[in-house]
């Protein structure tokens, strides 16, 4: 399905088990009466649906097409209690700094489409909300197809079957839930005020985010946060964080292989104090704010033999002021052949984005997010083989609270898992062996919960080696 452009293009998400999260019947009966559904009382997200109070009576659970069906039976539009169009939805700690307006697109364009000429990075355009991070990882999701239309479903349009119902999916702590929305966006003077693509009359990405901000409670608890956290949600990956004034000799080797297989990059340039944050560098960048890592290439340096290493990044916000080398009309260009300039030139679609030298990179940005897809995701590619192991775990006082480093005499008690190893990486470009380990952590619900005051806790883990005689 999908809007026209896109009929009869052919999914390219394999089957994937979903939970139905937030199916709910929500909208108005013809006869003026609400009929509610929502998931059961065992739901990891039950927290969420107590807020509110007017939903008493669940129902059965009721699919994404069970619903929309119903709906266009009925002739009537979806209208979501779980996410109401009011404040609530909005903010929890503070009152709208302007008039908001919940619009459906057909309100606020005519011609409204779900997705115009295939969803790519050119659609996502941050707008009031701080959440650069969400759309920076949006932007990564983009490059790759199959990751891109598994969280954003094809079978929606605002033509066939529309009524104003939507859904997306996520992963959360182990599993993909598919969370329902109703198409009413937040507007000022006919305007979206969050996310927004530059195509007036294309709403993916708007409505995408307001099904994430759906899952955590509220659109201002979208409001900071780690490219990492979203790429999770997004992938159901295994994340990795770099410093990178610490970073490995072989660095670019790692994001380069890192690229090919399909992971997700972003990174930041760190802040010292609350004034800097989203200020500008001299050299145009934008502290404390989130650039997608798009590409990396190598080119011939004229007249020498030696190679010179760039990488393209992306802003959320739409544009760049990357003043430095390598800029459009820098002396750089000149340095490497016709051909690679061309190239490069070619790859930079638009004006979001920038080439630097890899070393600037290095130089200029603190820290480097990439979020490595796991088998399940990557189940086309025989190639890419390695185990997951999911535990999970909690800290109860008196048992398994242990504390950190500073309670020698009670750090051990803090919950413990065995790992043994048995192969060396497959890598035929790589002379070493070895074998390589990936560890995540995760905290459930802490965004969810900061309308209660609630913050992520600092959080890490020790790597001990077990004695062979144990």
């Amino acid at each position: 399905m999908g809007d026209e452009k896109d009929a009869g293009k052919v999914p390219v998400v394999e089957e994937t088990k979903v939970k139905q999260l937030y199916e709910t019947e929500a909208s108005l009966e013809p006869d003026g009466n609400v009929d509610y559904g929502i998931a059961g009382g065992n739901s990891i997200y039950s927290a969420i649906l107590s807020r509110n109070e007017a939903v008493k009576d669940a129902k059965r659970l009721k699919t994404f097409l069970e619903l929309r069906d119903k709906y266009v039976t009925k002739n009537v539009l979806f209208e979501d209690p779980l996410f109401p169009a009011n404040d609530s939805s909005l903010f929890f700690s503070q009152k709208p700094s302007m008039k908001f307006e919940w619009k459906r697109p057909p309100q606020i364009c005519e011609n409204p489409h779900f997705i115009v000429d295939g969803a790519n990075r050119t659609d996502i355009c941050q707008g009031e909300l701080g959440d650069c991070w969400l759309l920076a990882a949006i932007a990564c999701l983009t490059l790759n197809e199959k990751l891109l239309y598994r969280v954003i479903p094809l079978d929606q349009s605002f033509t066939e079957n529309y009524a104003g119902i939507f859904h997306f999916q996520f992963w959360r702590y182990g599993e993909w839930v598919d969370v329902v929305v109703d198409d009413r966006i937040p507007t000022c003077n006919n305007q979206l005020v969050f996310t927004k693509s530059f195509r007036k009359n294309e709403f993916w990405s708007a409505l995408l985010e307001k099904a994430y901000a759906k899952l955590h409670g509220s659109y201002e608890a979208l409001k900071g946060g780690n490219t990492l956290e979203a790429m999770e949600d997004f992938t159901g990956g295994v994340t990795e964080y770099f410093e990178l004034s610490e970073a490995p000799t072989n660095l670019y080797i790692i994001m380069k292989k890192a690229l090919e297989r399909g992971s997700l990059m972003g990174s930041s340039i760190d802040v010292s104090s609350a004034t800097e944050m989203e200020s500008r560098t001299e050299l145009g960048l934008i502290r404390g704010h989130a650039y997608s890592i798009i590409a990396l290439e190598e080119c011939d340096e004229v007249s020498k033999d030696t190679k010179i290493p760039l990488i393209r990044l992306r802003n959320p916000w739409g544009f760049v002021l990357w003043k430095g080398p390598w800029c459009p009309n820098s002396k750089e260009w000149s340095t490497i052949s016709p051909a690679d300039r061309e190239n490069l030139k070619k790859q930079t679609v638009e004006t979001s984005e920038f080439w630097m030298s890899f070393d600037d990179f290095k130089k200029t940005f603190t820290k480097l997010e990439m979020c490595n897809l796991t088998p399940d995701t990557l189940q086309d590619d025989e190639r890419q083989s390695w185990t997951v192991s999911v535990h999970e775990g909690r800290w109860v006082r008196g048992s398994s609270a242990g504390g950190c480093r500073n309670s020698p005499d009670t750090f051990w008690t803090n919950p413990q898992y065995r790992l043994q190893l048995y192969e060396e990486d497959d890598d035929p470009e790589d002379g070493q062996v070895v074998c390589t380990v990936v560890v995540a952590l995760m905290q459930k619900g802490r965004r969810m919960q900061r309308c209660k005051g609630l913050k992520f806790l600092t959080i890490g883990f020790s790597i001990y080696e077990v004695p062979k005689e144990v």
